[in-house]
């Protein structure tokens, strides 16, 4: 419904990563899963998480799910360890381990590094072969016919930094993930209580806005998404304001709500 309501393809979910088996985070996998299959897909589904949600899973698509027109692939994943966990020509996913009541992992999305931009007048001027082209993009020099090297910074300007984001699903406060999201582009960190319930956070392996505020700071990300918040709060700009006092370009998940991460030269 949220997919349909937000204008999102079903045809272009081809992974899915699970952080952990808590229901509010897993069960509706079982209903897209059929839902997709209903709807025609043939292409194969990727799912990650940990070992025990192909075990979980497996049982129900073989009951309901037996004559599906496309497959499904588990990928188990290490919650212990950060890894890479998937990759291709497009982006670099790894694993982020974080502290919650079961094995619980965020997932880091990368975008791969973008090709340089061609000097057209150097281009014209040194009457570049097209054959070469391609590896002046990705940063090679270039030689002439009289063997001089033409230096790569000569023919192009550098193309986009790569842009990432960091997905921090249940947790306790943990330090530990701050060097692998170092200087993140965009922070998704639960904040499921106020700071005033911080003894309760830690003990339900959960955190404060004001804790996920200063994983933010300490990562130096350039902006933070708060969410997952407990629902004896009925004011949610109070987690907002908390946020904001320690990390200022804070901003709450709302569903619907789409957050840009802008372009920046290398």
């Amino acid at each position: 419904m949220q997919l349909r309501k937000n204008r999102i393809r079903f045809t272009r979910i081809n992974h899915i990563f699970i952080s952990h088996l808590h229901g509010d985070h897993c069960f509706g996998l079982m209903g897209l899963v059929s839902t997709l299959g209903l709807l025609g897909r043939t292409a194969d589904l990727h799912i990650y998480g940990h070992e025990d949600l192909e075990r979980i899973f497996q049982p129900q698509l073989n009951y309901f799910c037996r004559d599906m027109p496309y497959r499904i692939v588990f990928h188990a994943v290490n919650t212990s360890v950060s890894e890479l966990v998937y990759e291709d020509h497009k982006v670099k996913v790894h694993s982020i381990p974080l502290k919650h009541r079961v094995p619980t992992c965020g997932y880091l999305f990368t975008e791969q590094p973008s090709d340089n931009h061609l000097i057209k007048e150097q281009m014209d001027f040194y009457q570049i072969p097209i054959k070469d082209i391609a590896g002046i993009k990705k940063g090679g020099d270039f030689i002439t016919d009289d063997g001089v090297v033409v230096p790569n910074h000569l023919l192009t300007t550098p193309g986009p930094a790569p842009r990432s984001y960091a997905f921090c699903s249940d947790t306790k406060y943990t330090e530990s993930i701050v060097p692998i999201i170092q200087d993140v582009d965009l922070l998704y960190h639960e904040a499921t209580f106020l700071a005033g319930d911080e003894k309760l956070a830690a003990k339900t392996f959960h955190s404060s806005a004001r804790q996920a505020a200063e994983i933010a700071k300490l990562a130096n990300a350039k902006q933070l998404i708060i969410g997952h918040f407990s629902t004896r709060y009925k004011d949610l700009s109070l987690f907002e304001d908390e946020a904001v006092s320690v990390f200022a370009n804070t901003a709450i998940a709302k569903e619907g709500c789409e957050f840009s991460v802008p372009l920046s030269t290398r």
